[in-house]
């Protein structure tokens, strides 16, 4: 079974057609853990609103902890051999776990990514797709972020799942992956557009300079690399981003 989990916060506007898109999957042995992050409008309504069993609606707690602290606890409370993560206000092709799946035992795999496209406000792609390489090293990933969470697989026999636990720590996917790594483990990449990035215009991710400061302490305080090598890294990561999004 994959276990999927969802950070949920105030996401009554988009939900909605993100479970709708999990609900779609052509590969049915999944649960989704939709974890309530302290929302404060009727995403739980929503939420609530769905029957099918293989929902699952978990509180986090009353008051807001951000997202690395909802995806703990949808892992704490995974049932499945197999872990993937999707925000709240993305979207899913039908065909995305089932490819992924596939990949993952093509290639003896334990952590797989896809790759996907922007949308807009309204979840309609943009026609920029991120395509993906084939597989990722640690080194590789210090100066590229193209693995985007909403397209991740896991396998829990082949990976600790203490490993995808994610700190707490600005650009916390991130983090994880290069934690993950940084252990020797390769992530393999399948170069299909499976998943919409909705980007909202008031996103974390759309303020570069906050990306950019975000990027940076992740070398200085999680890699702990001098100031030399952060800036070499930093130049790869900054030139791969822009062209990502032109």
């Amino acid at each position: 079974m994959i276990s999927i989990i969802s950070p949920v916060y105030n996401a009554e506007k988009y939900i909605s057609k993100t479970i709708d898109s999990v609900l779609a999957q052509d590969y049915k042995d999944f649960e989704l853990i939709l974890v309530d992050d302290g929302s404060s409008d009727k995403s739980a309504s929503v939420i609530k609103g769905y029957s099918d069993p293989r929902i699952r609606y978990v509180i986090n707690d009353s008051e807001k902890h951000g997202a690395f602290s909802a995806r703990n606890k949808g892992i704490s409370e995974a049932g499945g051999r197999y872990i993937a993560f999707i925000d709240a206000d993305d979207l899913w092709d039908e065909h995305k776990l089932s490819r992924s799946l596939e990949y993952m035992n093509s290639k003896n795999a334990a952590f797989v990514f896809t790759g996907y496209e922007f949308g807009d406000e309204e979840g309609v792609g943009t026609g920029k797709i991120v395509h993906v390489p084939e597989a990722i090293t640690y080194k590789k990933a210090l100066s590229r972020t193209v693995i985007f969470t909403s397209t991740v697989l896991f396998d829990t026999e082949k990976l600790s799942r203490d490993l995808i636990y994610m700190p707490d720590i600005p650009s916390e996917d991130t983090a994880t992956w290069w934690n993950i790594l940084r252990t020797g483990t390769t992530a393999y990449g399948l170069d299909e557009n499976l998943v919409i990035y909705r980007r909202s215009s008031n996103t974390l991710s759309s303020n570069k300079l906050t990306a950019i400061k975000r990027i940076w302490n992740l070398y200085r305080k999680n890699e702990g690399f001098g100031a030399v090598r952060s800036l070499y890294y930093m130049v790869g990561w900054a030139w791969r981003a822009m062209a990502r999004r032109l």
